[in-house]
């Protein structure tokens, strides 16, 4: 794999720094080739995490059809090999935003996410509509109805019932043609001074323009922003069936163990589900 990569890139790694933060059970790394050019590479390797596996295929198969318009890292190539998934691209020189937020840096990344949702609409590729991505997954609520609700919030399990019949109605709120990234965290940003940069894709989908904003306040706040409330203020109650659907999600996955190879993703989403749900108490108004 590695003699292949050297090949694309027309020389041989010299470096290779290995990138930390996110939650995918692989290697990434930036490499330095003895020809003094620059590249990003990421693999998952067989036997770590199948969930992983396909979604660097669903990756390399959206970043490959991003239109250079797009602030995203243009893909070299990717391949398959022993099991492998290889994606390999160009190197951004940037940053992710500092931690806890600064004002300056989340301003910045709300208005890019706002022009990439008007640029990106109607869709300039061909991806699924955001029921079919996240259909499987958007229904926390109405599992817990029937599971144990030991340490359950006492809202929660107050309004559980309620929570589980406005938590489907956020598949016809959030639909659209847009095409949206879905999975939008710090993480998932870098900063270089012209621009704002959006990584990984794998999630990509049809939807409203409105869903990635609103998918990533819950982070915002538990690293250090303001609460949500302060950045979305529209009290429109598809938002709020959404929000529903959001902290279902975090909230039932934070109780599972925790996925191969991925170990702190479940303390994260218990944190952005903490935020979520005093979101939805807010904008509903429930005792």
């Amino acid at each position: 794999m590695r003699a292949r990569v050297e090949h694309v890139l027309g020389g041989r790694v010299a470096e290779a720094v290995t990138q930390t933060g996110g939650f995918s059970p692989a290697t990434a790394a930036r490499l330095l080739l003895d020809t003094g050019r620059r590249a990003f590479v990421k693999a998952v390797g067989p036997g770590v995490n199948d969930r992983a596996t396909a979604l660097y295929r669903a990756e390399a198969r959206v970043a490959a059809a991003l239109p250079p318009s797009v602030p995203a890292p243009r893909m070299l190539t990717s391949f398959e090999q022993d099991g492998w998934v290889v994606l390999l691209f160009e190197d951004i020189d940037g940053r992710t935003p500092a931690m806890p937020w600064r004002r300056d840096e989340l301003d910045r990344v709300l208005a890019a996410v706002g022009d990439l949702a008007a640029s990106l609409t109607p869709a300039p590729i061909d991806v699924p509509p955001i029921a079919e991505i996240f259909g499987p997954m958007f229904h926390g609520w109405r599992q817990l109805l029937g599971e144990d609700h030991d340490g359950l919030d006492p809202w929660i399990v107050r309004n559980l019932d309620a929570l589980a019949e406005l938590e489907p109605g956020w598949e016809g709120a959030a639909a659209g043609d847009t095409l949206v990234h879905a999975d939008l965290r710090a993480d998932n940003v870098l900063l270089t001074d012209e621009r704002v940069y959006v990584v990984d894709w794998p999630y990509a989908c049809l939807g409203a323009p409105w869903f990635d904003r609103l998918a990533m306040l819950p982070s915002v706040a538990m690293q250090g922003g303001p609460r949500p409330a302060e950045l979305l203020t529209d009290p429109d109650p598809a938002l709020t069936c959404v929000i529903a659907a959001l902290a279902g999600f975090f909230v039932r996955q934070s109780r599972q163990p925790p996925p191969p190879g991925i170990p702190t993703v479940r303390a994260f989403q218990a944190a952005q589900g903490e935020v979520a749900v005093d979101w939805l108490r807010q904008r509903t108004g429930w005792s």
